[in-house]
């Protein structure tokens, strides 16, 4: 059977870690993704669960983490912005681009 090479950039730390575990099981990294491949292939889906979060999570994280961000502001002294110097500051960074 002729062979292919797949090339994936990890986080090292994660890659010794993969590398550690696929040891203990006496397996190689390669091993283990081509039994991870036949699976996906056999199967035909992802073997294990792959999930977002639904929309009132999202949307309460990113509200819970604009409030922070503001108190952090307040509690630094900067005060709050229109939407006008903000739009203001976006067009002098864009233009320093130039």
């Amino acid at each position: 059977m002729r062979q292919s090479t797949i090339s994936i950039r990890v986080d090292q730390g994660l890659k010794n870690s993969f590398d550690s575990l696929c040891e203990a099981f006496g397996l190689t990294a390669t091993a283990a993704f081509n039994i991870f491949m036949k699976a996906v292939v056999r199967e035909r889906k992802i073997p294990f669960e792959i999930k977002a979060d639904d929309v009132e999570m999202v949307r309460s994280k990113a509200m819970d983490a604009f409030f922070s961000m503001r108190k952090a502001a307040v509690s630094s002294g900067d005060a709050d912005m229109s939407l006008e110097v903000i739009n203001s500051e976006i067009e002098a960074v864009r233009n320093g681009r130039r």
